[in-house]
C-alpha cells in the first residue's frame, strides 16, 4: 500500500470492532468504529472511506440499510458485508444493494483484506457437493421471507403459518451450516 486507506467499521459489538480496528490498522489502514447505524452514518458524512465492514445484524437493525446510503455518501467506498448470520438471500441483497463482498464470521483480517482488493466475482468457485440439508433450507426460507417483509417479524410469522414467538426463537438460534 502506498497510501493510508481508510475503513469504517461498523458492529454492535465493541470488543469485535477493536480487535478487528486494531488489526486493520497494524495492517497500515486508518479505522473509524461506529457500534450503531446512526453514528456510522455521522462517521460516513464527516470523513473520507474508502472501505466500509458492515455487520448485518447491528442491535435490531440490518446493516442493508447502509449500503445504500454510504454509496449516496461516497460512490467508489468497498461496502463488505461480515455476518455470523449468514443466508442466501442477505447475500444476494447485500449485492443487488451495492455490496463489494459478503463474507461470513469468523473471518480474519486477511480475508477482509483480500476481499477489499476484489472487483468481481470468482468463477471458479465451486459447487457445493451436496444440497443443504432440512435444516438450513428452512433457515434460509425464513430468512427469504423475513427479507420480503422487511424484518417484520410478526408479518413474516403470518406469512409461514407459525406462532410469532416460535419464529423468534428459530432467529435466535446460529444458522445451520449444510
Amino acid at each position: 500500500m502506498t497510501e493510508k486507506q481508510n475503513v469504517l467499521l461498523i458492529d454492535d459489538e465493541e470488543s469485535f470492532c477493536d480487535i478487528l480496528g486494531r488489526s486493520l490498522m497494524r495492517c497500515g489502514y486508518t479505522v473509524n468504529c461506529a457500534n450503531d447505524s446512526a453514528s456510522a452514518l455521522d462517521l460516513a458524512r464527516a470523513g473520507f472511506h474508502d472501505y466500509a465492514v458492515v455487520d448485518l445484524r447491528i442491535g435490531q437493525e440490518s446493516g442493508l440499510s447502509l449500503i445504500r446510503k454510504f454509496k449516496e455518501i461516497r460512490p467508489q467506498m468497498k461496502i463488505i458485508i461480515l455476518t455470523g448470520y449468514a443466508s442466501i438471500a442477505t447475500a444476494v441483497e447485500a449485492i443487488k444493494l451495492g455490496a463489494t463482498h459478503y463474507l461470513t464470521k469468523p473471518a480474519d483480517v486477511e480475508d477482509i483484506i483480500e476481499a477489499f482488493g476484489r472487483e468481481g466475482g470468482d468463477e471458479k468457485v465451486k459447487p457445493a457437493d451436496n444440497p443443504i440439508s432440512a435444516q438450513r433450507a428452512e433457515w434460509e426460507h425464513i430468512q427469504t421471507v423475513l427479507q420480503k417483509y422487511e424484518g417484520n417479524i410478526s408479518a413474516t410469522a403470518k406469512a409461514m403459518g407459525m406462532h410469532r414467538r416460535t419464529l423468534q426463537r428459530k432467529l435466535q438460534k446460529r444458522p445451520v451450516n449444510r
